[in-house]
C-alpha cells in the first residue's frame, strides 16, 4: 500500500500502525532534559582566533554548535520559513505534482525517510531540493507559491556562504591551511531538506526522524523559531536544543569525521513531535563532489603513518550510495569504511 503524505490534511486520532515504534524505541518525551550548554558561537565577534578556538571545542566536545551574526539576513531567514509553511499549506493535488520515492530525483517532495527500507515510517513530509550550481536546478523547483524560487534562492547563496566560511574555520581549527578542507572536497554539492511535521495524535510513540548522523560534511539547520524538536545525544543521553533566536545550527556530518580522522564526530541527532503544533525546518547539506576521494591528511595522523588512518579512503559517491541502501537508523554508516587495523 502507497504510503501518503501525512500532511494531507486528515487528522488521525490515534497513530496509524505502520508509525507506532517498539516500546523500547520510543523517545520518552518527558525524560529528555534541555541542553542547557550548548554552544553558541558570535561569528560576528572580531576575534577570529577565539572563534577557530571555540569552533575545534565544539566540534570536538559537541559535534554541533549554534552561530549567530553568522551573515544570513534575519529576513531571509524569516521569508525561508515563510515560503515553506506556504508550500506546505498547499492543496494535497498540488503537492503531490512533486511527489518521488527516488532518491536520485534532485527536486522531490515525499515522505518519512527511506520507504523503500524502512519497516517503521516517521511522521515526516519533507521537500529535496539540489541547490548548487542553482541555475541548474532552480527551474525543477516549485513555481507554487509564486516567490518560491525567489525566496529559497537567496536563502541558498548565503548559506552556502556562510558554510563555505565555516569550513576554513574549522580547517585552520584542525591546524591545516584554511583553503585546505575546502580544496580537498571538489566542487561541493548542496543539497536542502524543508521539513514538515505536522501534528502527530501520539507523539510519544513515534519520531519525526529517528536517530542518524548526516552522511555529508557540515549540515547548516534552520530552526523553527517557535516549536522544538531538534534533540542530540550527548554523554549517552538525549537533550533537547530549543532554538535560540536568530542562530543557525551547525551539525558536523560523516565526511567531517573521517576527514578529521575522527578527532570531529559526526553527531547523532533526532527530531521528535508534538500534538499541538507543527514544526518546520530547513536543513543544507554541504557535501563533496561525488568523485572527491575522503581521506584524512598526513598532519592528523599519528606519526605521518598511513596505517593509522581509522578510516580507508573512498570516494563520496561510493559513501552516498551505502547510506542509501541502509535503513536511517540502521547503525553509523561510517563504520563500513574502517580500516581492518582500527576494527
Amino acid at each position: 500500500m502507497e504510503v501518503l503524505l501525512v500532511s494531507n490534511g486528515i487528522r488521525c486520532s490515534t497513530l496509524p500502525p505502520s508509525y507506532v515504534r517498539p516500546e523500547p524505541e520510543r523517545p520518552r518525551l518527558s525524560q529528555v532534559p534541555d541542553y542547557l550548554n550548548a554552544p553558541v558561537i558570535d561569528l560576528g565577534c572580531g576575534d577570529r582566533k577565539f572563534v577557530v578556538q571555540q569552533i575545534s571545542q565544539a566540534c570536538q566536545h559537541y559535534g554541533f554548535f549554534q552561530v549567530i551574526n553568522h551573515g544570513v539576513g534575519r529576513e531571509t531567514m524569516e521569508g525561508m520559513l515563510e515560503v515553506a509553511k506556504e508550500f506546505f499549506n498547499l492543496p494535497v493535488e498540488e503537492k503531490m505534482k512533486l511527489y518521488s520515492n527516488d532518491p536520485s530525483k534532485t527536486t522531490r517532495l515525499s515522505t518519512s525517510s527511506n520507504l523503500h527500507k524502512e519497516k517503521i515510517h516517521n511522521w515526516r513530509d519533507y521537500l529535496r531540493l539540489h541547490c548548487h550550481p542553482l541555475d541548474k536546478f532552480v527551474k525543477e523547483w516549485p513555481n507554487n507559491p509564486s516567490s518560491f524560487k525567489q525566496v529559497v534562492s537567496s536563502y541558498c547563496m548565503e548559506v552556502r556562504q556562510l558554510g563555505l566560511r565555516l569550513q576554513e574555520a574549522i580547517s585552520e581549527s584542525l591546524g591545516l591551511e584554511k583553503a585546505h578542507i575546502n580544496n580537498s572536497l571538489g566542487e561541493q554539492g548542496q543539497h536542502m531538506a524543508i521539513n514538515y511535521y505536522p501534528p502527530c495524535p501520539e507523539p510519544e510513540l513515534t519520531y519525526g526522524l529517528p536517530a542518524h548522523t548526516d552522511p555529508n560534511t557540515l549540515t547548516i539547520l534552520l530552526q523553527d523559531p517557535q516549536v522544538s524538536g531538534l534533540q542530540l545525544l550527548k554523554d549517552g543521553q538525549w537533550l533537547s536544543v530549543k532554538p535560540f533566536p536568530n542562530a543557525l545550527v551547525i551539525n558536523i556530518g560523516d565526511q567531517m569525521q573521517a576527514f578529521s580522522n575522527s578527532k570531529y564526530k559526526s553527531t547523532w541527532h533526532r527530531a521528535v513531535v508534538n500534538a499541538q503544533k507543527p514544526r518546520i525546518s530547513v536543513a543544507t547539506f554541504l557535501c563533496p563532489s561525488n568523485s572527491a576521494v575522503i581521506k584524512a591528511p598526513k598532519e592528523l595522523i599519528n606519526g605521518d603513518d598511513e596505517s593509522q588512518s581509522i578510516y580507508k579512503d573512498y570516494t563520496y559517491a561510493e559513501y552516498y550510495e551505502k547510506f542509501w541502501t541502509r535503513n536511517l537508523d540502521q547503525g553509523h554508516c561510517l563504520e563500513l569504511f574502517k580500516t581492518t587495523t582500527s576494527v
